[in-house]
C-alpha cells in the first residue's frame, strides 16, 4: 500500500463509500505479512515511498512466485531483481526483462514522481545488463529515465556527443567495467549528481570489477557517488531519492 492508495481508502471511509470494517480488512496486513518463508513489508511504501523489491537469488521459483502473488493481492507494485530465465517461468512472461533479469508489474498507471529525468549511461554493450537493471528500477520507482549505450572512453568523442543530454538530466548513472574511467569523465563534464556503478566486465586483472571499483573510488572528480559492483538496482534507488519531488 502506498500513500496514494491509503489516502484514497481514508477518503472513502470519510465519505461513507467504504465501511470501517472493510478498511480494517485492507489494512490488516500492515506493517508486514508473514507467509512462512518471508515477511513481506507492505508498509515500506508508506515509510520510504518505494515498495519492497524481491531479490530472487537464493530463493526458489515457488518462493518468488508466492511473494509476488501476495504483493499483488495487497495492491502493490512489484519488482523482482536478479531473476534467472528458469525461475522466470513461474511468473507471467509479459513482465520479464531478460537483459535486466527483472520481472515487474505496476498495479496502476505510471506516475512521474521526479523533478526531472534520470540518465543512465553505460560504457559498453557488455555493461548493458547492469544498466538495464538500473533503468527498469528507475521507471518502477516513478522516474522518467533514458538509456545511452556504448559511450566508453576508448572513443572519447562518443560521450562528448551526448554531453547536452547529460547536462539536461537531474541525475546521471554511469555504468562501466574494465578500468572504470567513464564516471570520472562524466562527472567532470556536468553539474549534476553522478552515480558510478562498476561492473564485473573485464579481463583477468579487472578482478571481477574490483579494478573499476577502485578507479571510481579514487576518482579526482569531486562528489562522485560509487555503489557496489554490478549494483544497478542500488544506483537507481539512490538516483530516485535524488530526483524525488516532494509531495
Amino acid at each position: 500500500m502506498n500513500l496514494d492508495s491509503l489516502r484514497a481508502l481514508l477518503v472513502a471511509v470519510q465519505s461513507g463509500d467504504t465501511s470501517l470494517d472493510d478498511a480494517l480488512t485492507r489494512l490488516r496486513k500492515l506493517p508486514f505479512e508473514d507467509v512462512g518463508y518471508a515477511r513481506i513489508d507492505h508498509h515500506r511504501p508508506l515509510r520510504t515511498g518505494a515498495p519492497e523489491v524481491v531479490f530472487a537469488e537464493g530463493k526458489t521459483a515457488e518462493q518468488v512466485a508466492g511473494i509476488v502473488e501476495h504483493m499483488l493481492a495487497a495492491n502493490s507494485d512489484v519488482l523482482v531483481t536478479r531473476l534467472s530465465s528458469e525461475k522466470a517461468k513461474a511468473l507471467p512472461a509479459d513482465g520479464y526483462d531478460a537483459v535486466a533479469r527483472t520481472w515487474s508489474r505496476r498495479v496502476g498507471a505510471f506516475v512521474d514522481r521526479g523533478r526531472g529525468r534520470v540518465q543512465v549511461v553505460c560504457a559498453g554493450t557488455s555493461d548493458l545488463p547492469v544498466a538495464q537493471e538500473a533503468l527498469v528500477t528507475l521507471e518502477m520507482m516513478g522516474n522518467r529515465a533514458t538509456l545511452t549505450t556504448d559511450v566508453g572512453v576508448a572513443g572519447l568523442h562518443r560521450i562528448l556527443a551526448v554531453r547536452d543530454e547529460l547536462a539536461e538530466a537531474e541525475a546521471i548513472i554511469t555504468v562501466a567495467g574494465m578500468e572504470g574511467a567513464l564516471p570520472g569523465v562524466v562527472a567532470g563534464l556536468v553539474d549534476r549528481p553522478v552515480i558510478a556503478v562498476p561492473t564485473s566486465v573485464g579481463y583477468g586483472t579487472g578482478a571481477g570489477g574490483f579494478a573499476a571499483l577502485l578507479t571510481m573510488l579514487n576518482s579526482c572528480a569531486p562528489g562522485l557517488t560509487v555503489v557496489n559492483i554490478d549494483n544497478g538496482f542500488g544506483a537507481a534507488m539512490a538516483a530516485s531519492a535524488m530526483n524525488r519531488r516532494r509531495e
